[in-house]
């Protein structure tokens, strides 16, 4: 496996075919001077010694030793060998509500990109930590299993959306047992699972889903996204509406959240603008005993931008020493 340190480098290979249009046009001018003077072979002649070919010869020699320089400059590296890596940690578990009443807006822009923008804030201060993304409404899926790819990680964090669960609903049980199922198998002391939602409309028991999440050692925390005197639903340029035509106003379910909180071993914290509610539940997470996890990666690379430089600097070098003129003795006459 080879690997560039400094990659952005490989893109001045590109300058390389300019040095031979650089001296095809300093050839071209040179000729137009020429024949100023008179005619072209008359004028070579009196200049037996200047030699075109070598000319072409130099430039293809620098442009070798210029290829080689950036190759050499972008620090080539081959994977000696794989290595199993030990990390301590917590796996984290983030159910994500992306029902319609998460687009209220009485958080700016709304409650969902409030959400994420949080969640992309706390995987940003994740360092060994295993992280994971549920989305739900009506029923739930795995957006993201646990990993510490934290690259991946704010990548499918920006692709959700109110569209991710095409039922409706909060089915924020269902989200939890999908987070207990979802846990690696290294995993025993330090899980934890995250609901963030409004908690409105819950179409299961999420109380009974967090008692067993605890009775397997699995804390659970919640976030309330919202505010009791409730917010309506924009939809479509316009405000949702019930079926009989009245505008929907969806409203934060406290009761319930602490509940899901208390039957969990957690705690719930409510979502304000300024401070999500994610810093204290990570320092919860926190003083749980840390996983030991294993990995195996690359490790231990050899560079080999040394030889690089040196088959650079051997071309710069004969380069030099060609010259553009014709030797003037030949060691041979006939």
């Amino acid at each position: 496996m080879i690997n560039f340190a400094h990659a952005q480098y490989l893109l001045l290979l590109l300058l390389i075919p300019f040095f031979f249009v650089f001296q095809a046009i300093v050839q071209m001018l040179r000729k137009r001077r020429v024949q100023k003077f008179g005619d072209v072979r008359l004028v070579s002649k009196l200049m037996p010694s200047y030699s075109k070919g070598k000319t072409w010869i130099r430039t293809s020699l620098f442009s070798l030793g210029f290829f080689f320089l950036i190759i050499g400059l972008s620090r080539p590296q081959i994977g000696a060998k794989l290595k199993e890596h030990q990390t301590k940690g917590a796996e984290i578990m983030i159910a994500l509500d992306v029902s319609n009443s998460m687009l209220a807006e009485d958080y700016s822009p709304n409650r969902l990109e409030r959400a994420k923008l949080a969640i992309s804030r706390l995987v940003d201060k994740l360092r060994d930590d295993r992280i994971g993304l549920i989305v739900f409404a009506g029923n739930s899926f795995v957006q993201l299993p646990i990993t510490t790819d934290y690259v991946s990680a704010k990548m499918f964090l920006r692709s959700i959306s109110n569209e991710s669960v095409p039922i409706q609903g909060t089915a924020m049980g269902e989200a939890i047992n999908t987070a207990i199922r979802s846990f690696s198998a290294q995993s025993e002391k330090s899980r934890a699972i995250i609901v963030i939602t409004d908690g409105e409309n819950h179409e299961d028991d999420p109380v009974a889903a967090a008692k067993m999440a605890a009775d397997n050692g699995i804390r659970v925390f919640t976030i309330g996204v919202g505010s009791p005197e409730g917010k309506p639903i924009p939809m479509d340029g316009d405000l949702l509406r019930d079926k009989n035509g009245d505008i929907v106003v969806t409203r934060l379910d406290e009761a319930v959240l602490q509940e899901v909180a208390s039957a969990g071993n957690g705690l719930y914290v409510r979502a304000g603008n300024s401070e999500f509610g994610l810093n204290p539940i990570i320092d919860n997470i926190r003083k749980m005993e840390d996983e030991q996890y294993s990995s195996i990666v690359f490790e231990e690379y050899d560079e080999q931008f040394m030889y690089f430089l040196g088959i650079a600097l051997f071309f710069f070098v004969l380069e030099m020493l060609i010259g553009d003129r014709r030797p003037k003795r030949h060691l041979f006459k006939r």
